[in-house]
């Protein structure tokens, strides 16, 4: 029996935790191309059954070890993707699809996306990878945390703060550790991931500004969310413009063409054995931010079972999918006086419009990860 594990829904499949360095790295060299295989390893047999799809990738340098090949679908009730990683001679299977027409391609470190083919479950199917033209190219597949970590936070020799008579930071924060869990792990990082494309850049809907500080400023104020993210950078900011100042100057530095410092390794060993699918099963005005599968204490409870979400700040009601009939659907949560029900959003008074509103109330749906 296959036991499938839920993970936090956001953007990103696996968020990687680190801390953010005072200053940039030296930028290196692109991913360096494999080595060809052998004729004999290249050719090496795929199996596969009905409701497989696999193959062999290659590029002009042989094949390609390491990277995703990714199958979608949008012919089931929820958007369906599995992603696994090929192996040492670049074979590659994509388990247990469900019966729907594909598109599949290859992404991975060092490449840009190959263009998608068409397949079905029971096809043997060898891809082409593209190799990026540049390293400007390559560093957009770059996980998050490698553009996050170009932010410029204070040194260790400023803390503990002593506040704006002293050496301007905060006296709430004792150590540099403490201030790197405000901005990263319990503070914007708890929502976001950043370091995705959405947050290393300004949005042009989000309007003109005389600075990049004023964007940024005026983006922490979006959504129900925003006087939350109001308060925070409240509290991180200085004399000279603290996290905030922080922020503008990184995403003005990404808009120069400064690249990120360190380039990512393919996924190696038991990495390769992952099998990640991601299905968008709530809706479009509604974003889920936590989901549930399971007892934590023995995770066989609710084998096969139903997924529960919770859709913070954008709903009451409960988004529940299954997956195994890919079928999605939404709970009322029912409460013991109805003029106690929760308000969600309601009580959260939006100071301004976020600027991707009009993309997601035209159809961009909120997913849900899981991995074996």
């Amino acid at each position: 029996m296959r036991t499938k594990l839920a993970l936090y829904a956001s953007a990103a499949v696996l968020l990687l935790a680190a801390g953010y360095p005072a200053a940039t790295f030296a930028q290196q060299p692109a991913p360096q191309a494999p080595a060809q295989q052998a004729p004999a390893q290249r050719n090496a047999a795929v199996e596969i059954d009905g409701d497989d799809i696999g193959g062999v990738v290659t590029s002009r340098f042989g094949t390609e070890a390491g990277v995703w090949v990714i199958a979608e679908t949008t012919d089931l009730e929820t958007r369906f993707s599995k992603m696994v990683v090929t192996d040492e001679v670049g074979r590659y299977v994509i388990p247990d699809l469900p019966k729907a027409k594909y598109r599949v391609w290859v992404r991975g470190y060092g490449l840009v996306d190959s263009p998608k083919v068409d397949s079905e479950p029971g096809k043997i199917l060898n891809l082409t990878a593209v190799i990026a033209p540049s390293l400007k190219d390559a560093a957009q597949y770059y996980p998050a945390i490698y553009w996050a970590a170009m932010i410029k936070v204070p040194d260790r020799s400023m803390f503990p703060g002593t506040g704006p008579n002293g050496n301007g930071i905060n006296p709430l924060f004792k150590t540099h550790d403490q201030y790197l869990n405000f901005v990263k792990t319990n503070g914007c990082g708890n929502c976001h991931q950043i370091g995705n494309y959405a947050t290393r850049t300004i949005p042009e809907a989000l309007g003109k500004f005389d600075s990049s500080i004023a964007a940024w400023a005026r983006r922490l104020q979006s959504g129900p969310a925003g006087t939350t993210m109001i308060n925070n950078i409240a509290q991180l900011m200085t004399p000279d413009g603290g996290h905030l100042a922080a922020l503008a100057d990184w995403t003005d530095r990404i808009k120069a063409g400064e690249l990120p410092g360190a380039t990512p390794s393919r996924p190696t060993g038991v990495e390769r054995n992952l099998v990640v699918t991601v299905r968008d099963w709530s809706d479009p005005k509604h974003y889920l931010h936590d989901l549930i599968a399971t007892d934590r204490r023995d995770p066989t409870v609710n084998g096969y079972g139903a997924m529960y979400g919770a859709a913070e700040l954008s709903t009451s009601k409960l988004p529940v999918l299954d997956p195994v009939k890919n079928t999605k659907s939404v709970l009322d949560v029912p409460v013991a006086d109805p003029k106690y029900a929760p308000s969600s959003a309601l009580a959260n008074p939006v100071i301004a419009a976020s600027p991707i509103s009009a993309r997601s109330r035209s159809g961009t749906p909120r997913s849900m990860h899981t991995i074996r």
